[in-house]
């Protein structure tokens, strides 16, 4: 790899970011241009980094080269000439997530790291087979999530606009806004349409929150994973070492409704969890992989279940498929979303920017979980109804026995405590709710 892995973002999450700004980077701009490019010579760096760093040296079965020489033969009077035509050029790559950003949208991507953002509290992506707009998961607490937005809606209207064609950074523009500005979205679920207006807001995101639960099994502690910031390392490395001095006898991870984020965030958590073992493998275009192992620095070796859905993508896969193949921890919940794309963010000169996809990850056992996610060792199925009064209307049953993907975590955490059972054991049950 020849960029620094605190700017490799993970693949639905690498959209999201540009979308709606939900969290951190880590990229280091280049602030202001040294130089302002000529709308050609734009044109040709693009090219030139697609050209070294795409993850697919066919180019999707694009002769790239004719690409290069279509657009540089044209002639560009302004940036904005030379912007339309990168983005036909980029197009013709079939990525979604290779995209190119104006000036506007590359600072609108990159939000400060407080973790503080402005707008609905949503992630999204666009179906590389559809091309329409996706919820990958709202944000918890935020006015998307508290509205009844839920993972795998697709965004068919914006403020009555279609979406149809419209890339992500086009929606961008649509959906961000001032604090205490209203935006309206039309949805499809389930084959049916819905209209929710949608206030936006000052969002304040902590990524991690513990508690310390007296249940039949003795003291559990429970942490909830929210996203894959910068500090998201920080807060779990507290609540792990706070859990740990108050003798838990084992943990319950919830990663559901993560949407991912940063590379570098999902490898140094799961060494948290982890003495030994590989975490992730990123194959580049030419095969070769770039393995992330565990250091033997684990943090606690006890008992652990992680529960996940179909809003866990990115990130929450390469977490989730970490602990499942090192036979770390046993999965409860659903499937997870199914994203397994590395994009690499880079500024251009003239401070707009481009997100190209320059690898793919593969879980320790090899599989390649990109489009289909990541099974979950004992199923526990919602139903969008159930999963609404749950994380809406009746949050205070949250992580409670009122959660039927918590309570089965903690009767499986409960045989594991006890000894009875091991992670493969667990793969005939099938719970259905």
């Amino acid at each position: 790899m020849v960029i620094t892995k605190s700017r490799l973002v993970l693949g639905a999450t690498a959209v999201t970011l540009s979308t709606i700004a939900v969290t951190s980077l880590g990229i280091h701009s280049r602030g202001q241009a040294l130089f302002k490019a000529s709308p050609k010579e734009l044109v040709d760096e693009v090219w030139q980094i697609v050209q070294r760093q795409y993850v697919d040296n066919t180019f999707n079965q694009v002769d790239w080269l004719a690409v290069r020489k279509e657009y540089l033969n044209k002639s560009y009077s302004s940036q904005e000439e030379a912007y339309k035509s990168i983005r036909e050029m980029l197009k013709k790559l079939e990525d979604p997530y290779t995209r190119f950003m104006t000036p506007e949208e590359f600072k609108n991507m990159q939000v400060d790291t407080s973790g503080e953002l402005t707008g609905i509290g949503i992630t999204i992506s666009q179906d590389e087979k559809t091309k329409q707009l996706v919820v990958i998961a709202p944000i918890e607490d935020t006015p998307a999530f508290k509205i009844g937005i839920l993972s795998k809606d697709v965004i068919l209207k914006i403020d009555g606009k279609s979406t149809e064609g419209m890339d992500t950074n086009q929606a961008v523009s649509l959906i961000r806004g001032e604090p205490g500005t209203k935006v309206t979205l039309t949805i499809e679920r389930n084959g049916q349409q819905k209209q929710f207006e949608i206030k936006r807001a000052r969002i304040e995101i902590h990524p991690v929150r513990y508690s310390q639960k007296q249940t039949t099994i003795g003291k559990v502690g429970y942490i909830r994973l929210n996203q894959f910031s910068a500090n998201a390392g920080k807060e779990m490395q507290q609540a792990i070492r706070d859990l740990e001095k108050q003798r838990v006898n084992g943990y319950i991870l919830d990663l559901r409704g993560n949407p991912g984020g940063l590379l570098f965030s999902s490898v140094e958590i799961a060494r948290m969890w982890l003495d030994k073992g590989t975490i992730v493998s990123t194959i580049d275009r030419q095969g070769e992989q770039e393995r992330e192992v565990a250091r033997g620095r684990a943090l606690t070796n006890k008992p652990l279940v992680v529960i996940v859905d179909k809003g866990s993508a990115s990130a929450s896969e390469i977490l989730s498929g970490a602990l499942q193949d090192n036979q770390r921890a046993v999965l409860v919940g659903t499937q997870t979303f199914g994203k397994g794309l590395v994009q690499s963010v880079r500024p251009l000169e003239d401070g707009s920017g481009l997100a190209v996809t320059i690898a793919k990850y593969h879980t320790p056992s090899g599989k390649d979980i990109n489009k289909h996610g990541i099974d979950p060792d004992v199923k526990v199925e919602l139903t969008d109804a159930q999963r609404q009064d749950l994380w809406l209307r009746e949050r205070d049953k949250l992580g409670t026995l009122a959660d039927p993907q918590f309570a089965k975590a903690l009767e499986v955490l409960g045989k594991k405590i006890a000894g009875k059972t091991t992670p493969t054991a667990e793969k005939t049950q099938n719970t259905q709710l």
